[in-house]
């Protein structure tokens, strides 16, 4: 009886480790693991038995080996593990473990987790084979009754018991049939549209200064719902005066998001590529691909591209696999203000230390994409513009406002108080974003101001649209005149406000645009089709 206890406690711990990438969601109970548990101590032995057990061990040693990858696929890659895509890459991984190990300690690496995972297999087998001797067949068909019942619970809306070795194996396997299925498609998209795997180097913008700023839940909501409109209508009219005032131009129009409330990623992505990517899948696939983005045009074309992210607080190797030359985040910012609960610091000062630190030093013209993250729920505090911004330095001035406002958990108890702080929020953002073209966009700089996606539906309501509002700034009125009455790109207009009526194109047909407009006539490839690829 001691044994048994024993080794469905062992068991259970194996298996749960089994799911160590979904840390902190971990259940208590692995319900397979006790299912198997019953099983074994009731089957009568043999070498059948021994076999069946064995079978399961090297079953288990697999399937570490996928929740080990995924640890480090997670660290290195930042998506999970997916068996289908990382068979292709393997030959590249032991050609980077052999560059940085040498070929010696490679191989030894290689040689010591094989023994670990058949370590871990075995004595999974030999747990299992063992059980039975000197256990009461009763005690035996009752854990198996409990193994029995844990499963049928483990599908029920809880978290206290769970599949760890099935759901493992699950996720792999339709992981598999799904990305086969779309690498398929994919794959057919690219081969209609050959050309498209190659980065098409923007001529027309060869001097010039291109800074992408995604403004977070920028969406059309803010200037349609009436509950928004009235002060982001104001906002822009205000955009718009004070552009005008400096002698710079602004068009305005809609591009629909692929998201809605949240991944930002996969808007960003989509923007970059020219490629509809709507789910976690699509983008995993999108990055363990070759294909160039917007990114890889300027840099063709000359351009220093950088990527300038305050909201990435741990590693962030996307950006290796996007080809930025450097990117800065929260960490490598130089920000010695205080942290607004989620927001990590307010978009007057990304935009400052932007300028400072890697505007004015550049040497060559500049591709930048940044992340303004003021408008990121939870929408509290809000700051005020300071007007003097050579003041704001390190960021230490922001401290007066630490600890400024109710707490998220309070806020959030009113929806309306939520919504309310929602439009002040964007409010600031948009208020930042003018005061910054206004001192540093000139007739070398095309600034694009764009939404990343639409606020959840608490703000927006259910049913919204997932447009979001894109401004094209300029001193230049030839940089942004291509984008009025144009049918690749249909719905964009002077000034500073959107059509209120008119739904906007995919936001993957902003760079097959661009390649249109400011590349060579030769090289321009239209690769977000009439179908974008959608799974």
């Amino acid at each position: 009886m001691k044994r048994l206890i024993v080794t469905t406690l062992l068991l259970n711990g194996l298996f749960l480790a089994l799911l160590l990438p979904r840390y902190p969601w971990i259940p208590w109970i692995a319900a397979d693991a006790l299912l198997l548990t019953g099983l074994f101590t009731v089957l009568p032995g043999g070498r059948s038995k021994q076999l069946l057990a064995g079978t399961i061990g090297v079953l288990y040693a697999v399937l570490a080996f996928f929740a080990l990858s995924d640890v480090l696929v997670r660290q290195s890659i930042g998506r999970s593990f997916n068996l289908y895509l990382e068979l292709g890459v393997a030959g590249s991984v032991f050609d980077l473990m052999e560059s940085n190990l040498g070929l010696g300690l490679s191989l030894l690496v290689i040689l010591a987790l094989a023994i670990a995972f058949a370590g871990l297999g075995g004595f999974v087998g030999r747990l299992l084979s063992q059980l039975g001797a000197g256990t009461p067949a009763r005690a035996g068909r009752v854990v198996a009754v409990a193994g029995a019942i844990a499963v049928a619970v483990s599908w029920l809306p809880q978290s206290t018991v769970g599949l760890s070795a099935s759901r493992l194996a699950a996720t792999q396997i339709q992981l598999a049939a799904d990305t086969h299925q779309s690498t398929l498609a994919f794959r057919q998209h690219l081969e209609d549209t050959p050309d498209a795997a190659q980065a098409t180097p923007l001529t027309g913008l060869a001097e010039t200064d291109v800074i992408l700023g995604f403004i977070e839940s920028y969406g059309i909501s803010a200037f349609t719902d009436p509950r928004y409109r009235p002060l982001i209508s104001l906002r822009l009219d205000q955009m718009e005066e004070a552009l005008e005032e400096d002698g710079l131009h602004i068009v305005t129009g809609r591009l629909r998001s692929p998201v809605q409330g949240g991944q930002s990623w996969l808007a960003h992505t989509t923007l970059l590529s020219g490629q509809w990517i709507k789910t976690q899948l699509d983008y995993e696939i999108f990055l363990a691909s070759d294909f160039p983005t917007l990114i890889d045009d300027l840099d063709t074309t000359g351009h220093d591209t950088v990527a300038v992210m305050p909201a990435i607080t741990e590693a962030w190797p996307e950006g290796q696999a996007f080809g930025y030359n450097r990117i800065y985040e929260s960490s490598t910012m130089d920000y010695r203000g205080p942290a607004l609960n989620w927001v990590t610091m307010p978009d007057q000062y990304t935009w400052s230390w932007f300028q400072r630190s890697v505007r004015d030093r550049a040497e060559t013209p500049l591709f930048a994409e940044i992340a303004l993250i003021s408008s990121h729920a939870p929408w509290v505090p809000v700051l005020p513009v300071l007007k003097d911004w050579d003041s704001i330095g390190d960021g230490e001035t922001f401290n007066q406002w630490k600890d400024s406002g109710e707490a998220p958990a309070s806020l959030w108890r009113d929806p309306q108080r939520v919504r309310e702080h929602y439009g002040r929020a964007l409010d600031y953002a948009l208020n930042v974003a003018t005061e910054y073209a206004i001192r540093h966009v000139d007739n070398q700089t095309l600034l694009v101001l764009i939404g990343d996606h639409q606020p959840a539906p608490l703000i927006t309501g259910e049913s919204a649209s997932r447009d979001v509002i894109v401004h094209i700034i300029s001193a230049d009125p030839e940089l942004v005149a291509p984008f009025v009455a144009n049918d690749r790109l249909p719905g964009f207009r002077w000034g500073a406000q959107p059509d209120r009526d008119r739904e906007g194109p995919a936001m993957a047909r902003f760079r097959p645009f661009l390649q249109q407009q400011f590349g060579s006539s030769s090289r321009a490839v239209e690769i977000s089709n009439s179908r974008p690829i959608e799974n």
